[in-house]
């Protein structure tokens, strides 16, 4: 009798875990097929981007507008003066003045300005030192160069931003015909380490495929800091840049305001290019759990989503239970639009070898991602800040103030 009872029982805990392994299979798959999806229309936004041609702008008849170029400066950033040469060497049908700002007077980088300004003793190139404070320190910046600037339209770059021949003229296009909000670009990454080259090669295989997928599904608040074109009495009706001094993702805020006037966004199709500066593996994991970080307080729930778009995740998963046919399946497409958004659109040397390291990198995302679930601060320079549920800094340490 006493047998029977623990053979029954042990088929019912069999069985229980029978059904337990059928129902993680079956879990598996669906995020399997959601992730296989993701990645069938990031190929897709890869390829419509390659579509599109410089907009066509030979029917316009009025002078070109002046543009001010806004460049808040903290540091040497590497290979900062050829960046900012790159600026002052556009051929740009009309006038444009570039403006650097800094808190600190003898900032590094003021040599370097000052050798671009005898470099081109033709334009405008001027050093304004800015004396205000803000959560965001970058944007207190901008506000004093705000008061500089002299032309209706102003282009915020960062600093460390490298840009091809005919870039102005590319991203200013968009805007001369009014059904436009803003202006922004992808960019590409180079790294002298190990690390920074691992952190350059996640830029072109997994934030860039990310970034095209936004325009392709509809959204329309989206803005890179590597370049944000717009109408300087646009930002003028939403308070300035004062409206987002507040914020760290003062890139993300700034395009957010400016879509909610009824215009969207505008993805160019130039691609600029910009250095990664950490050396060191735990300056990179730092770096990328600051952005997880101010993804999760600026996108809300969305955050929560991300990991769908992590396949090499759910590869490894499929291989685990088994599923191996769609372990190789959705390896291979995360490959592809890899090698299709960091190598066709990006022309990254670092994707065109690395491409195949994709899934391997979504491990590393996932890991990045849960860090980004924990703790409400980021390490930003020398300081920690500290943010609000809606993004807001707060916490500033002196280092930052």
């Amino acid at each position: 009798m006493g047998g029977r009872l623990a053979g029954g029982r042990w088929r019912n805990a069999n069985c229980f875990l029978t059904q337990l392994v059928d129902w993680w299979g079956w879990l598996v798959l669906a995020g399997a097929g959601v992730a296989a999806l993701y990645q069938a229309i990031a190929i897709v936004a890869a390829l419509r981007q390659l579509a599109k041609k410089p907009m066509d702008v030979s029917n316009f008849r009025g002078p070109w507008p002046g543009v001010s170029i806004l460049k808040p400066v903290r540091g040497l950033d590497p290979d900062f003066l050829e960046a900012i040469r790159s600026y002052a060497a556009q051929q740009y049908p009309g006038e444009f003045e570039l403006l650097f700002g800094a808190k600190d007077p003898q900032d590094p980088a003021r040599s370097a300005v000052e050798q671009l300004r005898q470099e081109f003793p033709h334009l405008n190139i001027r050093w304004i030192p800015s004396g205000r404070r803000a959560p965001n320190a970058k944007v207190a910046v901008l506000e004093d160069l705000a008061e500089e600037a002299r032309y209706p339209l102003w282009l915020m770059s960062d600093s460390d931003i490298w840009t091809p021949a005919g870039y102005l003229r590319q991203v200013v296009a968009p805007l001369l015909e009014g059904n436009q909000g803003l202006v922004t670009t992808l960019y590409r990454a180079r790294g002298s380490s190990w690390p920074a080259r691992w952190e350059a090669l996640g830029i072109a295989i997994d934030f860039a495929p990310s970034v095209l997928v936004a325009p392709l599904v509809g959204v329309k608040e989206f803005g890179l800091g590597a370049t944000i074109v717009f109408r300087a009495k646009d930002l003028r009706k939403l308070g300035g840049f004062a409206a987002v001094r507040d914020y760290l993702a003062d890139d993300y805020q700034l395009a957010k305001k400016l879509s909610s006037l009824g215009k969207p966004a505008y993805l160019s199709e130039v691609v600029v290019e910009t250095s990664v500066g950490d050396n060191s593996w735990s300056g990179v994991w730092k770096h990328q759990v600051r952005w997880a970080r101010t993804i999760r307080v600026s996108r809300g729930g969305g955050y929560l989503g991300l990991p769908i778009t992590h396949a090499g995740l759910w590869a490894l998963l499929c291989a685990l239970a088994g599923f191996w046919p769609m372990a190789g399946g959705l390896s291979a497409l995360r490959m592809l639009t890899a090698f299709v958004g960091g190598g066709l659109v990006l022309h990254s040397p670092l994707a065109y070898r690395g491409f195949w390291l994709a899934p391997i990198w979504d491990l590393w995302a996932f890991a990045v991602w849960i860090a980004g679930i924990m703790g409400t601060t980021v390490i930003w320079r020398e300081g920690v800040l500290r943010l609000t549920k809606d993004g807001k800094v707060v916490g500033v340490t002196q280092e930052e103030k």
